[in-house]
């Protein structure tokens, strides 16, 4: 990345946007980036919206504000654009948790099991499934599956116990999980509760089971923004990535959102790779072009047909 030393004084919301139309480019990001980040983006979503939108833009390029695999699948739906992501160490803990090269042993003791595998992995991961699916469609996807074929679930454990309860398949989990979504103290949560006994606990289906059982509901980061919108409530817990409050606050400014709070006292409420990206590494992808993603071919042509039977089923 460009070494050079930003003038303290630069408008970067003008900048951005000038290099915007410049570049041709569209700048996707996900709920949980920086609110700076959100307020400057053409589009804001989970990973089932902004895939749909990297496949319909007609930008020349991406600027994906997220998280690698994220930009990775902007990247599989348009082979032939520049996708850009500000900071390259921007991971992900739970796609981390899935090696493409022990996904695919455990695929080879399994011949028999459909994969229908979260997207929430590597593009190498998702040329090794059958199906993707997001946290908002996966019950959708595995109630369209044959009850006589057997399904590995990969590679969230916790969604994927939550999807078992949801559809009653018996799947085989993938033991992976999100050092956010694994991080919501019950006993604090319990606290809050009896703080604010009319607040309503909302959380993201990968959250721990003994979460999602106080759970007054559950659904992905766009279903909890809708609900909050919809409900009658005037106080919520939000236990996912504490970057949705910004959102739910524009939404409902009049309602009260407290983030969910983790067992120790930490910021581990929120994610260390979604906050790589800042407004500064925005600009200065867009100055140098780069961080790009790059995918080999025969990778991206496998991932493709795994994404497209989502957005098909979904």
């Amino acid at each position: 990345m460009n070494k050079i030393n930003l003038d303290l004084d630069i408008d970067f919301e003008v900048e951005i946007n000038r290099l915007k139309k410049e570049l041709n480019a569209v700048i996707l990001a996900h709920y949980y980036q920086e609110s700076e980040i959100q307020d400057i983006a053409d589009f804001i979503g989970d990973s089932l919206e902004l895939a749909r939108k990297a496949k319909t833009t007609d930008a020349d390029v991406i600027v994906f504000a997220g998280v690698h695999f994220m930009a990775e699948t902007a990247k599989i739906l348009n082979p032939n654009k520049l996708v850009l992501l500000p900071d390259l160490e921007a991971g992900c803990s739970l796609a981390d948790s899935c090696p493409a090269s022990s996904f695919s042993a455990f695929r080879e003791k399994n011949p028999h099991h459909i994969a229908i595998t979260y997207i929430n992995c590597s593009a190498d991961v998702k040329a090794l499934s059958d199906i993707i699916c997001t946290s908002s469609n996966a019950e959708k996807i595995i109630n369209q599956i044959p009850k006589d074929r057997k399904i590995i679930f990969s590679p969230d454990r916790n969604l994927g116990k939550y999807l078992i309860k949801k559809t009653g398949r018996d799947m085989l989990l993938w033991n992976g999980a999100c050092i956010v979504h694994e991080t919501f103290s019950e006993r604090k949560i319990i606290d809050l509760k009896i703080q604010f006994p009319e607040a309503k606990l909302i959380a993201h289906p990968e959250c721990e089971d003994v979460i999602l059982r106080r759970s007054d509901y559950i659904g992905s980061t766009t279903k909890l923004l809708k609900y909050v919108q919809e409900d009658s409530a005037s106080t919520y817990i939000v236990a996912t990535e504490a970057g949705i409050l910004h959102q739910m606050q524009k939404f409902a400014p009049n309602k009260k959102f407290i983030a969910a709070p983790p067992e120790k006292n930490c910021s581990c409420n929120e994610c260390p790779y979604m906050r790589l990206n800042t407004l500064e590494k925005l600009y200065l992808c867009m100055i140098d072009k780069k961080p790009e993603i790059q995918l080999d071919d025969m990778v991206i042509r496998k991932a493709l047909l795994p994404i497209e039977k989502m957005l098909e089923m979904s």
